[in-house]
Protein backbone atom coordinates (compact mmCIF):
# COMPACT_ATOMS: atom_id res chain seq x y z
CA UNK A 1 0.00 0.00 0.00
CA UNK A 2 0.97 3.36 -0.39
CA UNK A 3 1.33 4.78 2.85
CA UNK A 4 3.24 1.58 3.91
CA UNK A 5 0.61 -0.17 5.97
CA UNK A 6 -0.39 -3.71 5.20
CA UNK A 7 -3.24 -5.36 5.29
CA UNK A 8 -4.95 -7.45 8.39
CA UNK A 9 -4.24 -11.22 6.32
CA UNK A 10 -0.67 -9.74 5.89
CA UNK A 11 -0.22 -8.75 9.27
CA UNK A 12 -1.65 -12.09 10.78
CA UNK A 13 0.40 -13.80 8.65
CA UNK A 14 3.62 -12.22 9.06
CA UNK A 15 3.14 -11.96 13.08
CA UNK A 16 2.73 -15.82 12.74
CA UNK A 17 5.66 -16.38 10.01
CA UNK A 18 8.58 -17.55 12.88
CA UNK A 19 6.12 -19.74 14.25
CA UNK A 20 4.85 -21.23 10.84
CA UNK A 21 8.72 -22.05 10.00
CA UNK A 22 9.66 -23.72 12.52
CA UNK A 23 6.66 -25.66 12.68
CA UNK A 24 7.44 -26.54 8.61
CA UNK A 25 10.85 -27.27 9.59
CA UNK A 26 10.92 -29.74 12.46
CA UNK A 27 8.30 -31.66 10.27
CA UNK A 28 10.45 -31.51 7.59
CA UNK A 29 13.90 -31.46 8.55
CA UNK A 30 14.75 -28.89 5.48
CA UNK A 31 14.61 -25.32 5.46
CA UNK A 32 14.28 -24.89 1.81
CA UNK A 33 10.94 -26.94 1.90
CA UNK A 34 9.94 -25.18 4.94
CA UNK A 35 10.69 -22.34 3.13
CA UNK A 36 8.84 -23.78 0.35
CA UNK A 37 5.84 -24.48 2.30
CA UNK A 38 5.22 -21.05 4.01
CA UNK A 39 4.85 -19.79 0.17
CA UNK A 40 1.97 -22.48 -0.06
CA UNK A 41 0.58 -21.52 3.04
CA UNK A 42 0.35 -17.67 2.20
CA UNK A 43 -1.34 -18.40 -1.19
CA UNK A 44 -4.08 -19.89 0.82
CA UNK A 45 -3.98 -17.85 3.60
CA UNK A 46 -5.07 -15.03 1.35
CA UNK A 47 -7.75 -16.55 -0.53
CA UNK A 48 -9.14 -18.02 2.79
CA UNK A 49 -12.81 -15.67 3.94
CA UNK A 50 -11.23 -14.35 6.47
CA UNK A 51 -13.95 -13.18 7.88
CA UNK A 52 -14.78 -16.92 8.83
CA UNK A 53 -12.09 -17.34 10.38
CA UNK A 54 -11.60 -17.15 14.22
CA UNK A 55 -8.53 -18.33 15.18
CA UNK A 56 -5.98 -17.01 13.00
CA UNK A 57 -3.07 -18.76 14.73
CA UNK A 58 -5.15 -21.90 14.65
CA UNK A 59 -6.05 -21.70 10.88
CA UNK A 60 -2.48 -20.90 9.68
CA UNK A 61 -0.86 -23.54 11.34
CA UNK A 62 -3.24 -26.48 9.83
CA UNK A 63 -2.80 -24.57 6.63
CA UNK A 64 0.86 -24.78 7.12
CA UNK A 65 0.83 -28.93 8.90
CA UNK A 66 -1.56 -30.15 5.50
CA UNK A 67 1.27 -28.53 2.96
CA UNK A 68 3.75 -29.93 5.07
CA UNK A 69 2.57 -33.38 5.49
CA UNK A 70 2.12 -33.34 1.84
CA UNK A 71 5.38 -32.53 1.06
CA UNK A 72 6.86 -34.98 3.63
CA UNK A 73 5.34 -37.97 2.00
CA UNK A 74 7.16 -37.02 -1.82
CA UNK A 75 10.56 -36.32 0.62
CA UNK A 76 9.92 -39.82 2.19
CA UNK A 77 10.11 -41.30 -1.53
CA UNK A 78 13.01 -39.08 -2.25
CA UNK A 79 15.45 -39.60 0.35
CA UNK A 80 15.22 -43.68 -0.21
CA UNK A 81 17.17 -42.60 -3.25
CA UNK A 82 19.59 -40.20 -0.99
CA UNK A 83 23.49 -41.31 -1.43
CA UNK A 84 25.09 -42.15 2.35
CA UNK A 85 23.10 -40.91 5.47
CA UNK A 86 20.94 -37.75 5.53
CA UNK A 87 21.52 -35.27 7.74
CA UNK A 88 18.66 -32.15 8.96
CA UNK A 89 19.61 -29.10 6.75
CA UNK A 90 21.44 -27.29 9.27
CA UNK A 91 20.27 -23.65 10.75
CA UNK A 92 22.28 -21.04 12.18
CA UNK A 93 20.26 -19.63 15.63
CA UNK A 94 20.71 -17.20 18.05
CA UNK A 95 22.12 -17.75 21.30
CA UNK A 96 18.18 -17.40 23.07
CA UNK A 97 17.56 -20.30 20.80
CA UNK A 98 20.24 -22.32 22.80
CA UNK A 99 19.22 -21.41 26.38
CA UNK A 100 15.20 -22.46 25.21
CA UNK A 101 16.16 -26.07 26.33
CA UNK A 102 12.86 -27.26 25.08
CA UNK A 103 13.55 -25.06 21.89
CA UNK A 104 17.18 -26.59 20.76
CA UNK A 105 16.49 -30.36 22.49
CA UNK A 106 13.38 -30.36 19.76
CA UNK A 107 15.74 -29.48 16.59
CA UNK A 108 18.56 -30.51 17.71
CA UNK A 109 20.26 -33.19 14.91
CA UNK A 110 20.11 -36.28 17.71
CA UNK A 111 15.98 -35.78 17.76
CA UNK A 112 15.45 -34.84 14.34
CA UNK A 113 16.97 -38.35 12.96
CA UNK A 114 14.88 -40.32 15.71
CA UNK A 115 11.71 -38.35 13.64
CA UNK A 116 13.17 -39.58 9.94
CA UNK A 117 12.36 -42.98 11.40
CA UNK A 118 8.30 -41.91 11.88
CA UNK A 119 5.96 -42.81 9.17
CA UNK A 120 4.88 -39.00 8.01
CA UNK A 121 1.65 -38.96 9.90
CA UNK A 122 3.24 -40.07 13.16
CA UNK A 123 6.02 -37.21 13.08
CA UNK A 124 3.22 -34.41 12.32
CA UNK A 125 0.91 -35.48 15.32
CA UNK A 126 4.24 -35.98 17.60
CA UNK A 127 5.80 -32.56 16.30
CA UNK A 128 3.04 -30.98 16.94
CA UNK A 129 1.51 -32.39 20.34
CA UNK A 130 5.38 -32.93 21.81
CA UNK A 131 7.07 -29.83 20.75
CA UNK A 132 4.01 -27.26 19.79
CA UNK A 133 1.60 -28.85 22.88
CA UNK A 134 -1.07 -28.21 20.60
CA UNK A 135 -4.38 -29.79 21.18
CA UNK A 136 -5.76 -33.07 19.83
CA UNK A 137 -8.86 -31.20 18.68
CA UNK A 138 -6.61 -28.85 16.33
CA UNK A 139 -4.58 -31.55 15.06
CA UNK A 140 -7.44 -33.93 14.25
CA UNK A 141 -8.54 -31.33 11.68
CA UNK A 142 -4.77 -30.26 10.39
CA UNK A 143 -4.63 -33.65 9.76
CA UNK A 144 -7.88 -35.07 8.88
CA UNK A 145 -7.75 -37.66 11.41
CA UNK A 146 -10.60 -38.45 14.40
CA UNK A 147 -9.32 -36.93 17.73
CA UNK A 148 -9.54 -40.24 19.52
CA UNK A 149 -7.09 -41.48 16.46
CA UNK A 150 -4.90 -38.66 16.61
CA UNK A 151 -4.48 -39.56 20.51
CA UNK A 152 -3.48 -42.90 19.16
CA UNK A 153 -1.07 -42.17 16.74
CA UNK A 154 0.32 -39.72 19.08
CA UNK A 155 1.04 -42.33 22.44
CA UNK A 156 2.19 -44.87 19.25
CA UNK A 157 4.61 -42.11 18.03
CA UNK A 158 5.81 -41.16 21.76
CA UNK A 159 6.63 -45.11 22.41
CA UNK A 160 8.52 -44.99 19.33
CA UNK A 161 10.43 -41.67 20.15
CA UNK A 162 11.20 -42.60 23.51
CA UNK A 163 12.75 -45.66 22.89
CA UNK A 164 15.27 -44.40 20.51
CA UNK A 165 16.09 -40.93 21.88
CA UNK A 166 19.30 -40.10 23.00
CA UNK A 167 18.80 -39.63 26.92
CA UNK A 168 17.95 -35.91 27.69
CA UNK A 169 20.62 -33.72 28.88
CA UNK A 170 21.36 -30.14 29.65
CA UNK A 171 24.53 -28.69 28.83
CA UNK A 172 25.21 -25.07 30.42
CA UNK A 173 26.40 -22.86 27.72
CA UNK A 174 29.99 -22.90 29.82
CA UNK A 175 30.10 -26.60 29.42
CA UNK A 176 29.28 -26.33 25.68
CA UNK A 177 31.62 -23.75 25.23
CA UNK A 178 35.09 -25.52 26.97
CA UNK A 179 33.80 -28.69 25.21
CA UNK A 180 33.50 -27.05 21.59
CA UNK A 181 37.33 -25.16 22.46
CA UNK A 182 38.27 -27.84 22.94
CA UNK A 183 37.30 -30.09 19.87
CA UNK A 184 37.78 -26.93 18.06
CA UNK A 185 42.21 -27.07 18.94
CA UNK A 186 41.95 -31.07 18.66
CA UNK A 187 40.71 -30.49 14.56
CA UNK A 188 42.68 -28.06 13.72
CA UNK A 189 46.27 -29.57 15.12
CA UNK A 190 44.87 -32.76 14.09
CA UNK A 191 45.94 -34.38 17.27
CA UNK A 192 44.64 -37.75 17.66
CA UNK A 193 45.38 -37.35 21.58
CA UNK A 194 43.54 -34.39 21.57
CA UNK A 195 40.64 -35.93 19.98
CA UNK A 196 40.06 -38.61 22.24
CA UNK A 197 40.39 -36.86 25.22
CA UNK A 198 37.27 -34.88 24.06
CA UNK A 199 35.18 -37.83 22.55
CA UNK A 200 33.05 -39.90 24.70
CA UNK A 201 34.21 -43.85 23.79
CA UNK A 202 30.89 -44.79 22.22
CA UNK A 203 30.23 -40.97 19.86
CA UNK A 204 29.02 -41.38 16.38
CA UNK A 205 29.88 -39.47 13.75
CA UNK A 206 27.65 -38.72 10.28
CA UNK A 207 28.43 -37.15 7.63
CA UNK A 208 26.33 -35.77 4.64
CA UNK A 209 27.32 -35.03 1.26
CA UNK A 210 24.59 -35.75 -0.97
CA UNK A 211 26.88 -37.56 -3.32
CA UNK A 212 28.46 -34.16 -3.86
CA UNK A 213 30.69 -34.10 -1.82
CA UNK A 214 33.15 -36.55 -0.39
CA UNK A 215 31.71 -38.10 3.03
CA UNK A 216 31.16 -42.11 4.89
CA UNK A 217 28.39 -43.40 3.29
CA UNK A 218 27.89 -45.29 6.86
CA UNK A 219 27.79 -43.70 10.47
CA UNK A 220 31.60 -44.09 12.20
CA UNK A 221 31.25 -45.11 15.61
CA UNK A 222 33.88 -45.18 18.15
CA UNK A 223 35.99 -42.70 19.66
CA UNK A 224 39.58 -44.39 17.84
CA UNK A 225 37.92 -45.19 14.71
CA UNK A 226 36.30 -41.56 14.79
CA UNK A 227 39.55 -40.10 15.79
CA UNK A 228 41.54 -42.04 13.42
CA UNK A 229 39.35 -40.65 10.14
CA UNK A 230 39.47 -37.27 11.45
CA UNK A 231 43.49 -37.45 11.87
CA UNK A 232 43.86 -39.35 8.63
CA UNK A 233 41.71 -36.80 6.57
CA UNK A 234 43.27 -33.68 7.81
CA UNK A 235 46.77 -35.39 7.04
CA UNK A 236 45.69 -35.40 3.53
CA UNK A 237 44.46 -32.50 3.48
CA UNK A 238 46.34 -29.69 0.43
CA UNK A 239 44.45 -26.85 1.83
CA UNK A 240 44.13 -24.61 5.05
CA UNK A 241 41.71 -25.94 7.51
CA UNK A 242 40.21 -23.42 9.96
CA UNK A 243 37.42 -23.61 12.39
CA UNK A 244 35.14 -20.95 13.73
CA UNK A 245 32.40 -21.97 17.21
CA UNK A 246 28.71 -21.02 16.20
CA UNK A 247 25.56 -22.16 17.15
CA UNK A 248 23.64 -24.93 14.95
CA UNK A 249 20.22 -25.80 15.81
CA UNK A 250 20.27 -24.68 18.91
CA UNK A 251 23.22 -27.12 19.92
CA UNK A 252 27.29 -26.09 20.01
CA UNK A 253 28.65 -26.48 16.31
CA UNK A 254 31.78 -25.60 14.08
CA UNK A 255 31.73 -23.94 10.71
CA UNK A 256 34.80 -25.88 8.81
CA UNK A 257 36.67 -23.42 6.07
CA UNK A 258 38.99 -24.61 3.97
CA UNK A 259 41.08 -22.23 1.83
CA UNK A 260 38.46 -19.48 3.24
CA UNK A 261 35.81 -21.30 1.79
CA UNK A 262 33.32 -22.86 3.93
CA UNK A 263 33.40 -26.50 3.72
CA UNK A 264 30.48 -27.75 5.96
CA UNK A 265 29.26 -26.99 9.21
CA UNK A 266 29.66 -29.92 11.88
CA UNK A 267 27.18 -29.55 15.10
CA UNK A 268 27.64 -31.64 18.65
CA UNK A 269 25.86 -33.58 20.54
CA UNK A 270 27.75 -33.22 24.33
CA UNK A 271 27.07 -35.47 27.22
CA UNK A 272 29.11 -35.17 30.64
CA UNK A 273 31.81 -33.01 28.69
CA UNK A 274 32.44 -35.36 26.18
CA UNK A 275 30.89 -35.32 22.47
CA UNK A 276 28.87 -38.46 21.77
CA UNK A 277 27.41 -37.01 18.54
CA UNK A 278 28.82 -35.55 15.62
CA UNK A 279 26.72 -34.40 12.38
CA UNK A 280 28.93 -33.14 9.30
CA UNK A 281 27.03 -31.60 6.64
CA UNK A 282 28.76 -30.85 3.57
CA UNK A 283 26.26 -31.10 0.94
CA UNK A 284 26.07 -27.49 -0.46
CA UNK A 285 22.67 -27.63 -1.10
CA UNK A 286 21.95 -27.88 2.42
CA UNK A 287 24.61 -24.58 3.51
CA UNK A 288 22.07 -21.51 2.70
CA UNK A 289 20.99 -21.28 6.47
CA UNK A 290 24.22 -20.71 7.86
CA UNK A 291 25.24 -17.25 6.90
CA UNK A 292 22.55 -15.61 9.03
CA UNK A 293 20.58 -16.58 12.27
CA UNK A 294 17.22 -18.36 11.75
CA UNK A 295 14.18 -16.50 13.93
CA UNK A 296 12.43 -19.57 15.69
CA UNK A 297 9.95 -19.88 17.85
CA UNK A 298 7.25 -22.59 19.48
CA UNK A 299 4.79 -19.97 20.74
Amino acid sequence: MSDGATDPATEAFLAHRNLLFTVAYEVLGSAADAEDVLQETWLRWVKADQGQVRDQRAFLVQITTRQALNRLRTMKRRREAYVGPWLPEPLLTAPDVAEDVELAESMSMALMLVLETLAPTERVVFVLREVFDISYDEIAAAVDKSPVAVRQIARRARQHVDARRPRRRVVSSKEGKAVLESFQRAIESGNPQALLDVLAPEVVLMSDGGGIKHAALRPVTGAEQVSRMFAGGIGKLDSTLTTEPTVVNGNPALLVRLDGEIDGVMALRIEDARITGLYYVRNPEKLSHIVSATPLTLR
